[in-house]
């Protein structure tokens, strides 16, 4: 159930975002992908996705040993590929409990009764140690940057997936809402489940070791190691890795 991307070249308006880019994330693995904006860590989640703006010139994605460039978003979604976005999409007038069993509906394409789906649900916010009174809520309409990102970690932990992307879910998080987020992810980190952290933080992987760090610049992977790369990022940046030219 390995995520192997294999050569990668991505454009977006013409423009040479990803080049050569070379990744593997087995299951019940933890990679961390880290680089400064811009560098091409959210093109990269989108071209897994099949985003139709990212075209992707060169390259393989395999995903379960299967070439998963051919088949559509939902289709990928369905064989057990989940993102977690940067910056979630408010849904104003859509309650949070319809939203999470329609996505379970779609994304495992089997039809579950609301009383089976809310105790699915019950159980998941009590792993997570969420509030129940969390679900009355319209999805992400007037919720805080850290409650968005909980909803995310709600929709994991509900859908199970193989493998996820969490796209900076760090991102404009204090320290207690990161810390809350990273106590999801933990208890999120079951057996066979493949997770790969895109962020340009180093707070988020204090708190969630990484089996393996990736450092990403102008498009492709220049370092891959062990978790003593997050304290080398720490203390020097990016200022001591080859920047290549694409």
């Amino acid at each position: 159930m390995s995520l192997v991307i294999t050569k990668l070249n991505v454009q977006t308006e013409n423009k040479d975002i990803l080049k050569d880019l070379s990744l593997i994330v087995k299951p019940n693995e933890v990679h961390a992908l880290m680089g400064p904006n811009g560098a091409g860590k959210t093109t990269l989640s989108y071209a897994i996705f099949g985003h139709p703006n990212y075209k992707i010139t060169q390259g393989s994605i395999y995903f379960l040993d299967q070439n998963i460039l051919d088949l559509e978003t939902h289709e990928r979604a369905r064989l057990g590929l989940f993102l977690a976005f940067q910056n979630p999409s408010t849904i104003a007038g859509l309650d949070i409990v319809s939203f999470l069993r329609a996505s379970y509906k779609a994304y495992h394409g089997i039809d579950i009764t609301p009383l089976a789906f809310r105790r699915l649900l019950n159980s998941k916010l009590d792993l997570l140690e969420m509030d129940h009174s969390f679900l009355d809520r319209s999805v992400n309409e007037n919720l805080s940057g850290g409650e968005k990102k909980r909803l995310e970690i709600l929709q994991l932990a509900v859908l199970e997936p193989k493998f996820a992307i969490l796209d900076e879910c760090d991102s404009g998080l204090d320290i207690d809402a990161l810390k809350i987020v990273a106590s999801g992810i933990k208890k999120l980190m079951q057996a066979k489940l493949g997770i790969l952290i895109i962020t340009h933080y180093i707070k988020l992987l204090q708190f969630i070791e990484p089996d393996v760090v990736h450092v990403m610049l102008n498009g492709t992977i220049v370092k891959t190691g062990g978790k003593d790369l997050i304290s080398e990022l720490e203390l020097n940046g990016y200022k001591n890795f080859k920047n290549p030219e694409l």
